[in-house]
């Protein structure tokens, strides 16, 4: 029997035709909101159903490359026939418990997709992400056996908030996009950079522009006439980002700060070190060394801690293994590739996971934090997540233990476990917002 497509409630509900109704009951599902940011946490409900019926909840989303995403859980409704993932626990499926967010923390690459591919939009001004979310009868499998559908709706995740714009910069050296809120400003201002797979990411900056600050998403590899590979980098680069940013009209002076993950991290160090621009600097799953290759400024250069590939291990499902293959930064032998952090007059948060398998960024953090004290400093907050992994991304980013590195080719291990992940995701999103007002006032 074909579906009819069933007319769209004022409140955003779908109707669903009576014949799939249990009971000449009609099967509404309710997400509010239905159109928000990509931040925004979601109120799944579905209501009509008969006391204690079995249902499937599942999540459809196709990336800007065309490739699909989907996630399942099992429900059972209460004694009123509702669900409401605030309140319901899910019984099985990609996630057990309550978890209001499990349906997008767990999109991952349907069974017919190349598997390890992460949800993520490059794209942050032409499209949201569309996330399609229906209702199954029944506790089913529906990436091999879907069960009926008694209901369904689509959401939309946008990454700026109204009236935010976005200014593709050519300004001197500097590439890159600057993100602004919506009014007349001032506001604070910070650099974000991201790690070594280059090119331009821009949905942390669009986000931030959606919470007020002026952002600017700044590649430093791989992206326009930029060097294509990290052979060596150039701190007076990075200067002149911080300059420019500091004497945009609408930014707040007179510092600005840097949020980086990964390689991005150990560079908004540096950056906090030796730049007096930069007053502030969030490290997400960074190093306490320079690394990858040479860093130089001025008068000196900090060499770059090497990876040694030999040591890196490949499992049986041809996942990499790359968490020994750095050399040790607290070896004596590379204390030259450490950063001066103690020089620095700005403040600095480290962000970990203590199941970050691509690295040992929670060893690192630690070991930055010693040298602060050795040094009488007190100038840092450490957070740290234990169960979370590598890629600490703005809130309801789906989980992505192991991904496609885009430099090496091959997916790579980052760690973590779902729940502990995500959980780690939303509780630093807000403490890092809240530090850059604190400090960029």
């Amino acid at each position: 029997m074909m579906l009819r497509a069933g007319s769209r409630l004022a409140a955003g509900l779908l109707r669903v035709p009576h014949s799939y109704a249990q009971l000449s009951r009609l099967v509404s599902l309710s997400v509010a909101p239905q159109s928000g940011l990509a931040d925004d946490r979601l109120h799944i409900t579905v209501q009509g159903l008969s006391p204690k019926q079995q249902v499937t909840l599942r999540a459809l989303a196709v990336d800007e490359q065309g490739c699909m995403f989907d996630s399942c859980a099992h429900y059972e409704a209460d004694s009123s026939g509702n669900v409401d993932l605030q309140r319901h626990a899910s019984l099985g499926g990609d996630y057990t418990g309550v978890l209001p967010m499990g349906l997008l923390w767990s999109l991952s690459p349907s069974i017919m997709e190349k598997p390890f591919q992460r949800l993520e939009n490059r794209s942050v001004m032409k499209s949201p992400i569309i996330i399609e979310l229906l209702v199954h009868k029944g506790y089913t499998d529906p990436r091999a056996l879907p069960g009926q559908v008694a209901a369904k709706t689509k959401i939309e995740r946008q990454f700026y908030a109204p009236g935010v714009r976005r200014i593709r910069l050519r300004e001197g050296a500097v590439r890159g996009s600057l993100f602004l809120p919506a009014g007349e400003g001032s506001f604070p201002g910070v650099i974000d950079m991201f790690g070594d797979e280059g090119g331009l990411v821009e949905y942390r900056s669009s986000l931030l522009a959606s919470h007020g600050f002026a952002s600017l998403a700044l590649p430093y590899v791989a992206f326009e006439d930029l060097p294509p590979a990290m052979t060596e980098f150039h701190l007076e680069y990075f200067e002149e980002a911080a300059k420019f940013l500091c004497r945009y009209p609408k930014v707040r002076g007179p510092g600005v700060g840097v949020i980086g993950t990964g390689k991005g991290a150990d560079l908004a160090l540096s950056m906090a070190t030796f730049l007096p621009q930069v007053v502030a600097a969030v490290s997400i799953s960074g190093c306490c060394a320079n690394t990858a290759a040479n860093l130089s400024y001025k008068d000196f250069t900090i060499p770059g801690l090497t990876y040694n590939m030999s040591r890196v291990q490949v499992s049986e499902t041809a996942v990499f293994d790359v968490s020994e293959a750095l050399d040790d930064p607290l070896d004596p032998a590379n204390s030259q590739c450490l950063i001066p952090i103690e020089k620095s007059n700005g403040t600095f948060m480290f962000i970990v996971g203590e199941n970050d398998l691509y690295w040992k960024s929670s060893v690192y953090a630690q070991a930055a934090i010693d040298r602060l004290q050795q040094h009488n400093r007190n100038n840092f907050k450490l957070l740290t997540y234990p169960g979370a992994g590598h890629r600490i991304d703005p809130p309801c980013s789906p989980f992505c233990p192991a991904a496609v590195d885009r430099v090496l080719g091959v997916p790579i291990l980052g760690g973590g476990e779902l729940k502990a992940h995500c959980q780690a995701q939303e509780d630093s999103w807000q403490k890092i917002q809240d530090f850059f007002h604190l400090h960029l006032r």
